[in-house]
């Protein structure tokens, strides 16, 4: 057999991807599982983004679109981020592509070379070292302590930057913390990286509808606009919208880099699907009441999937700011043994062990650069939740040895 690529070699499926995939399995095999280890919201698609969907393929808007976006795609867009982030993009500063992982990927396959770096703060979403290791680059990690709510340092930021680096990666809210990094974080991050003129700065922004309580979102590129000229804001209609099986994401930054982000896509998908676009055009420019109430729906489950959690022995669980997912610490439960006979000494072992003998899906903290910990999504109906909290807790209650 020929030979594959030598960059994947050491390249493997998202843990997230992993953990539904064995998920699946069991349940084919009849096991009741219940899966809370990917980030899909558990809600439909608003109804006037299918109607709109619905009208522009019966129109004839299903030939081949621009490689960047279609117009009306890019103004609602455009509009969006006027009104929500305070940021004034022209058409050719904002690319359309399928899914908010392709304009990651495009933005990093147009600037990475062999050996550049890309700064990622720790925890991250698991495809960021994926994405730069596949494109030759070197991911340098900078670890959020749980005692600074995930959120990274400016110091250490400062420390981790090198004439190497090519990127900073921000995302807020956080996968897999639910972290959201206030103005004032973001003002010293950027001045931070207003001494590093040759860096980029990717703020993935998918989850930003979804911040609870207090909290508020709040964009890089606005709260330091001399940092603009370097800024790639990145979002999407997958989370906040309900949307993930449209593939619609979005990116807004300087207009030399949404030309070579373009020349990327040209030769690798062209652009996004017509009928998607019409979708994304109608979710950011309509009605917003299902945003408000899928929100509220997520700040609720935080709230009790928090509580239970909080009553097992052996975890601790910190409160999220935003997104859709608790990050539970699996320290106190490490070093013992499951009652299926698993001794635990990795939150690896824990997550494994769990949706064997409980048959509840999550994500070790490993996947995300962090451990000991587990993301627990809470994008899944009640019933679901409170069942999966109750196997937690009888499978924690189950461990022996030393504590």
């Amino acid at each position: 057999m020929p030979d594959l690529a030598q960059r994947l070699r050491n390249l493997s499926a998202p843990a997230t991807v992993a953990m539904s995939v064995r998920a699946r399995a069991l349940r084919a095999q009849g096991h009741d599982v219940i899966s809370l280890a990917i980030g899909e919201p558990d809600f439909a698609t608003p109804s006037h983004a299918i109607a709109a969907a619905h009208a522009a393929a019966l129109a004839g808007q299903t030939k081949y679109p621009p490689t960047d976006g279609s117009a009306a795609l890019k103004r609602a867009v455009a509009e969006k981020f006027r009104r929500e982030n305070g940021l004034d993009y022209r058409p050719d500063q904002i690319c359309i592509a399928t899914g908010a992982k392709q304009v990651l990927f495009n933005a990093l396959a147009a600037t990475l070379d062999p050996g550049c770096e890309v700064v990622i703060p720790a925890p991250y979403w698991a495809s960021y070292p994926l994405i730069v290791r596949l494109l030759g680059g070197v991911p340098v990690f900078v670890p959020c302590r749980e005692a600074d709510g995930f959120r990274p340092d400016p110091a250490a930021l400062d420390a981790a930057i090198g004439p190497r680096t090519r990127w900073v990666i921000l995302n807020s809210p956080n996968n897999p913390t639910g972290a959201v990094y206030p103005e004032a974080l973001l003002a010293e991050l950027g001045a931070v990286l207003f001494r590093y003129p040759h860096v980029w700065v990717l703020c993935d922004e998918i989850y930003e509808r979804l911040v609870f309580g207090q909290a508020a979102h709040a964009s890089l590129a606005r709260v330091v606009p001399d940092l603009a000229d370097r800024v790639l804001t990145l979002s999407g209609v997958s989370k906040s919208y309900a949307m993930t099986g449209w593939r619609i994401g979005y990116g807004g930054g300087p207009a030399p880099l949404i030309a070579a982000m373009t020349t990327v896509q040209s030769n690798s998908t062209s652009g996004a699907s017509s009928i998607g676009q019409a979708a994304a055009a109608a979710a950011l420019s309509g009605p917003q009441d299902e945003v408000g109430l899928m929100r509220d729906t997520y700040r609720r489950r935080r709230d009790v999937v928090v509580s239970a959690l909080r009553e097992i022995p052996g975890l601790t669980c910190a409160v999220p700011d935003g997104a859709f997912y608790v990050y539970p610490g699996l320290a106190g439960c490490l070093g013992r043994t499951s009652a299926g006979g698993r001794r635990l000494d990795t939150d690896g072992d824990f997550a494994l062990a769990l949706l064997d003998e409980q048959h509840v899906a999550v994500v070790a903290g490993s996947a995300f650069g962090s451990s000991p910990f587990m993301r627990v999504s809470v994008a899944a109906d009640d019933a679901s939740l409170d069942e999966a909290c109750r196997r937690i807790a009888a499978f924690c209650h189950g461990l022996t040895g030393p504590n």
